[in-house]
């Protein structure tokens, strides 16, 4: 079990979801948490709600310049949990440009930019905790999924490297994949999402996780059996199993 108690959690994007369950996690076990995302009017409810030491920062991950402002006002973190995420379904024949740039921007490379914000100073000083939010959807690509899937599997990828050159140092780096979870974005979904979760439960499953030192949990675990074992299928099987009908 991993001590909480003082230690300071920055949650960008936490103002609702998946991210503010995870905030009521971490400030129950006693961590002060800084919490961010673009909205101020939901952060302040949040960490008026909190029941631990608690505050917020204002930050849009599109930014490079407001995160790294961002992460400089904050100052000295013990760790950084990004859970930032947005959600269209989109097929190939109905490409929209916008929301898939969207996408790769706040999915992968807001997660670049937090983590490029305080790598460093953890780095300097030997110590410290990176948790990134990747999807079941990353392991391979998906019908429906155009820009999602990529955004994710870019993500998945970052925190792989991220852990292949941090594993022997001090810094701890994990990576969560979630299916599916009660949130504004999924409700856009107009088909069955099998094995679906509360995001309460999948905060709990997080923060099961982030008590742990293993490196990647994908969840829940018997749906997850599902992407893990399509890595292996050959493309004209996978395809046929997954693709357009």
């Amino acid at each position: 079990m991993r001590e909480w108690q003082g230690k300071r959690y920055w949650l960008v994007g936490a103002s609702e979801g998946l991210g503010r369950e995870v905030a009521f996690c971490l400030s129950r076990a006693g961590a002060e948490v800084i919490v961010s995302a673009r909205s101020e009017d939901r952060l302040k409810e949040l960490v008026a709600e909190l029941p631990g030491k608690a505050s917020y920062v204002t930050v849009d991950v599109m930014d490079r310049a407001a995160v790294e402002a961002a992460a400089a006002e904050i100052g000295e973190l013990d760790g950084v949990v990004y859970l930032a995420g947005v959600y269209w379904p989109m097929k190939a024949s109905e490409w929209d440009n916008e929301k898939s740039d969207m996408m790769g921007e706040i999915n992968f490379l807001g997660a670049s930019r937090v983590v490029g914000s305080v790598i460093n100073d953890m780095v300097a000083r030997g110590s410290g905790h990176i948790v990134l939010t990747g999807s079941l959807s990353g392991f391979r690509g998906l019908p429906g999924a155009i820009g999602y899937s990529a955004s994710k599997a870019g993500l998945m990828a970052l925190a792989e490297s991220m852990q292949a050159d941090l594993r022997t140092s001090p810094i701890e780096v994990q990576l969560i994949n979630p299916g599916f979870i009660e949130t504004r974005l999924t409700a856009k979904n107009d088909f069955h999402m099998p094995f679906i979760m509360s995001a309460e439960d999948a905060a709990r499953e997080v923060f099961e996780h982030m008590n742990t030192d293993h490196f990647k949990k994908s969840f829940p675990t018997v749906f997850s059996w599902v992407f893990r074992l399509s890595q292996f299928m050959p493309d004209w099987m996978y395809y046929r199993l997954f693709g357009a009908k």
